[in-house]
C-alpha cells in the first residue's frame, strides 16, 4: 500500500513548511489527484486518517480533488474526457492525443492558523 508512503511524504513537507511558520498550525491540507496517478484516494484518506490520529497533527484535515483524464487532439485542437480509455480524439479520429491532466499529485492548499 503506496498510499501510506504517501501520506507519510505530505505529513514530513507539512512538518517542513510548519518549521517556517512558528505559532502556526495547518488545519486542513488539500490535494490534487490524477485518475492516472495509480493513486487510490480512499486508500490514501484511510492511511491520512491513520498517520494523523492521537499525533501532533491531529485533526488536521485531508481533502481530495480528483482530476479526470482530459486529452487533446495536435490535429483539431478537441479536448476532452476520455472514457473507457480510448484516446482516439472523438472529432476526427486522431490516434496520437496528448494527455492534459489526470497525471497529477500535488498538495493544492494548507489552511493555516496563526
Amino acid at each position: 500500500m503506496h498510499e501510506l508512503s504517501i501520506a507519510s511524504a505530505i505529513l514530513d513537507t507539512l512538518e517542513q513548511e510548519l518549521a517556517k511558520r512558528p505559532g502556526a498550525r495547518f488545519t486542513k491540507v488539500g490535494l490534487r489527484i490524477g485518475e492516472l496517478s495509480g493513486i487510490d484516494p480512499d486508500c490514501l484518506e484511510f492511511g491520512f486518517s491513520a498517520l494523523v490520529k492521537d499525533s501532533q497533527w491531529d485533526p488536521l484535515e485531508l481533502e481530495i480533488e480528483r482530476v479526470p483524464r482530459v486529452q487533446r487532439c495536435p490535429k483539431c485542437g478537441h479536448e476532452w474526457r476520455v472514457e473507457n480509455y480510448n484516446t482516439n480524439c472523438p472529432a476526427c479520429g486522431e490516434l496520437g492525443t496528448e494527455t492534459l491532466s489526470g497525471e497529477e499529485l500535488n498538495i493544492a492548499f494548507v489552511e493555516v492558523e496563526e
